[in-house]
This record gives C-alpha cells, sequence and structure tokens, in this order.
C-alpha cells in the first residue's frame, strides 16, 4: 500500500510539472521533505551500498532541475517539465535500477526518490533565484482550479 501511495504521488507531481504549475516554495520543497523523511524511518540498517545509487539519484535530480523550464506568468515563476526532463526520470530510474542489482542492495523507495527530488529541489531553487522573479505565492483553492481557469470555465 505504501509504495501505491508513493507512485500515486509522484505521479501527481509529474502531470502536474508537465501541465505548467506556479512555482512556489511549499510545492518545491514539501515533496522532498515528506520523501525523506519517511524514507529515513523506513531505513532500519543503513548499508554502504546504498551510497553510490543515492549519490546517483541525486545527480539525476540536478539533472532533472536543470531540464525544467522555468519562466515569468502573471509576475511570478512557473515551471514546466520538458521531454528532456522525462528522459533524465527514465535515465535515472534505469540506473539506479541498475545500480541495486550490480551491488546487490538499495536504499528504501521514499528514501531513492526524497533524495533525487532533493537534487532537483536543489537545481530549481538555484535557477529560481538566479532569476530575480519572485516565487509564486501558495494558493488556497485546489490544485484543479488551475485547470479549470486555463480553460476559461470556472
Amino acid at each position: 500500500m505504501t509504495y501505491l501511495l508513493i507512485a500515486a504521488g509522484v505521479l501527481y507531481v509529474l502531470v502536474r510539472r508537465f501541465l505548467g504549475e506556479p512555482l512556489n516554495a511549499r510545492d518545491l520543497l514539501a515533496p522532498p521533505v515528506f520523501l525523506l523523511f519517511f524514507g529515513i524511518r523506513a531505513t532500519t540498517d543503513f548499508h554502504a551500498s546504498y551510497l553510490l545509487p543515492l549519490a546517483a539519484g541525486f545527480a539525476f535530480g540536478v539533472l532533472r532541475g536543470i531540464t525544467t523550464r522555468l519562466y515569468e506568468r502573471d509576475g511570478h515563476l512557473w515551471q514546466r517539465y520538458t521531454p528532456w526532463t522525462l528522459l533524465a526520470w527514465v535515465a535515472s530510474i534505469g540506473v539506479s535500477t541498475g545500480l541495486g542489482f550490480l551491488i546487490g542492495g538499495h536504499a528504501p523507495t521514499q528514501l531513492s526518490i526524497g533524495v533525487s527530488m532533493l537534487g532537483e529541489l536543489c537545481a530549481i531553487g538555484a535557477k529560481a533565484l538566479s532569476t530575480g522573479v519572485p516565487f509564486a505565492r501558495e494558493e488556497t483553492r485546489g490544485p484543479l482550479a488551475r485547470f479549470h481557469d486555463r480553460r476559461g470555465s470556472s
């Protein structure tokens, strides 16, 4: 059940970011913090064999962050994943899985994805801060309101 919830959460983030969304600090920070928290809690014994896959995951997260498009809209930053971002996600999963088989172990899924998203956070955060454009304010409406606003219906 935990893996299903993680997969649903990651899919939700992916879809939102491919559609394009305002870039606010909470949406940038929450996924890696949440996954790291639960990943660390799920780790009963930390093994040295986790280091290489986690380092690779962080590096691929940075790559995803570099491939994410940032742009100004309505006076604040927006983000949108690109096809290159998707390629980086696929490569990250492949390398992480391959390293797990090669060295005979892998870190808990939540921890792996959390470290990867932390790398993405670092790259996107650095890019965002260098633009001089403010982050978006946090929304008080639900996530589907943005979808309806784009279509011209309320």
